[in-house]
């Protein structure tokens, strides 16, 4: 492998404690020989002392712009809206293969610059199967936080957490009313996870998956109180819910928790709201009456920084140990070009 230099950009959504990599694994890489430049972080939940102990360097937050070109810029969520031209290459969840309304910007970016982004959601194998995810901790909060919205326990601003807290708070108590539950794509790994938090707050999920969804039933869909969307979509299928379905009388769903939040995506499968929400407002009501209250939060895994990213950490170490080798880093940057023609761009790299 050609000497790889990673470095460790800080998040700059302040609400993001999140790693892509946890300082035991980053003592990985650099025993390994891979170069790791880790920046300030205010909010990463692993102090930056203990990436340091692991022999990586320390360098001020957001001065991955003039990093040398051949560093890769490793982060999670959004980069800062400048530079206008980006020049290195990016591994993160870019969120711009959908036609989203913020693609063509990013990606303009990338080619302007001759850089190029290699996006963690389609770093798969050779079955399409994706080798490093946070799939099962979005749905796992998404249903936690469904159910504490359902028995008016939510609290807001949402703050990060450990899972044992979590839990704690999930448990019914006495005065609880039994609901039911809806999880579709429930066979996915955010699926698995939103089953198992149901189960802890002592619900047993209706399970729908490819099967139950190519003929939907939607009035059993609204017939339940509480549903869980953890699909992913990859190609255009008929909406789930639709802004009429919501004004059904029979409808008795009144909890709605969109894990994918693939919202302003033509593959969004709940078109029925134009904007996700966050911690400050976890929950928006989309109906009053009857009351069907939305949580569409895109960094769900953000509540519980720790178990989410030691998780995801371990699973991506062994594919950068890999970078530049060709498989599946490969198949990330054909879909990067293919992403860019598709708008009309022309990729650099």
């Amino acid at each position: 492998m050609t000497e790889l230099h990673l470095w460790l950009r800080h998040e700059v959504r302040t609400t993001e404690r999140r790693t892509p990599i946890v300082p035991s694994d980053a003592r990985g890489l650099v025993e390994n020989g891979v170069t790791l430049t880790v920046e300030e972080s205010p909010q990463r939940i692993f102090p930056v002392e203990q990436y340091e102990a692991a022999g990586c360097r320390v360098v001020p937050a957001g001065s991955w712009i003039s990093a040398p070109t051949d560093a890769v810029i490793l982060g999670l969520k959004e980069l800062p809206d400048e530079p206008a031209e980006l020049r290195h290459r990016h591994i993160f969840f870019g969120h711009a293969y959908k036609r989203q309304p913020s693609a063509a910007a990013l990606l303009g970016r990338f080619t302007a610059g001759k850089g190029a982004l290699f996006d963690l959601e389609y770093l798969v194998n050779d079955t399409g199967r994706r080798l490093a995810a946070f799939g099962f901790w979005a749905g796992y909060l998404g249903a936690a936080l469904a159910v504490l919205q359902h028995r008016g326990r939510l609290a807001a601003p949402l703050t990060p957490t450990d899972k044992d807290a979590l839990d704690a708070t999930l448990r019914p108590v006495a005065g609880d009313e039994e609901f039911t539950a809806l999880v579709i794509g429930a066979l996915g790994r955010s699926g698995r996870g939103a089953r198992v938090a149901l189960r802890t707050a002592g619900v047993e999920p209706t399970s729908w998956d490819l099967e139950e969804t190519h003929d939907l039933d939607r009035p059993a869909l609204l017939a339940h109180d509480v549903m869980v969307n953890a699909v992913l979509a990859t190609t255009p299928v008929p909406p789930f819910l639709r802004d009429v379905d919501l004004d059904t009388p029979a409808r008795r769903l009144r909890t709605l928790c969109d894990v994918t939040c693939d919202v302003g995506s033509p593959l969004n499968v709940l078109p029925v709201y134009d904007r996700t929400t966050d911690w400050e407002e976890p929950a928006r009501r989309l109906r009053e009456e009857p009351p069907l209250d939305l949580i569409a939060i895109d960094n769900l895994p953000s509540l519980l920084p720790k178990e989410s990213s030691t998780d995801f950490s371990a699973a991506l170490l062994p594919q950068l140990l890999d970078f530049e080798v060709g498989g599946a880093w490969g198949r990330c940057l054909d879909r990067f070009h293919q992403a860019c023609r598709e708008l009309g761009l022309e990729p650099g790299a």
